[in-house]
């Protein structure tokens, strides 16, 4: 798992060095290989009692994969 400071150091790193990384379409790919847009980001906070993490990054989902998206690595 990776906390937001790490997504925020990857995205900027990407942006930086890459323009295609720039344009690219972002997904979430599930453990069943199906590909889904992100619809939303939000910042959560935390209700549990006695957490060190006080917030979370959500990712919301579009309802539909994408059955035309498909990724290779580089």
């Amino acid at each position: 798992m990776i906390d937001g400071k790490t997504l925020s150091s990857v995205l900027a790193k990407m942006g930086k060095e890459s323009e295609v990384a720039k344009d690219a379409k972002v997904e979430v790919q599930m453990p069943d290989g199906k590909m889904y847009g992100i619809a939303e980001i939000g910042l959560m906070e935390n209700l549990y009692l006695n957490t060190i993490k006080t917030h979370t990054i959500v990712l919301k989902l579009e309802q539909e994969p994408n059955p035309k998206s498909r990724s290779n690595r580089l």
